[in-house]
């Protein structure tokens, strides 16, 4: 699991076991709600800065699409 998904899961007080059972479809929910803020962001910005903005957050979450 990427660790900054990690570290926000335990900050929203999921605990290691939780992390541990449920890890692949906890990485995939996280990973659905990242893209899902990229499809929101190209609502909203000027589509030169959105590639910029897109790349930033996947790097930042370690998310492929």
């Amino acid at each position: 699991m990427n660790e900054r998904i990690k570290e926000l899961a335990l900050q929203a007080e999921f605990s290691e076991r939780d992390l541990h059972i449920q890890g692949d479809n906890f990485q995939r929910f996280a990973e659905l709600i990242v893209q899902e803020c990229l499809r929101q962001s190209k609502e909203v910005v000027i589509p030169i800065t959105v590639d910029a903005i897109e790349s930033k957050i996947k790097e930042h979450f370690g998310v492929e699409s």
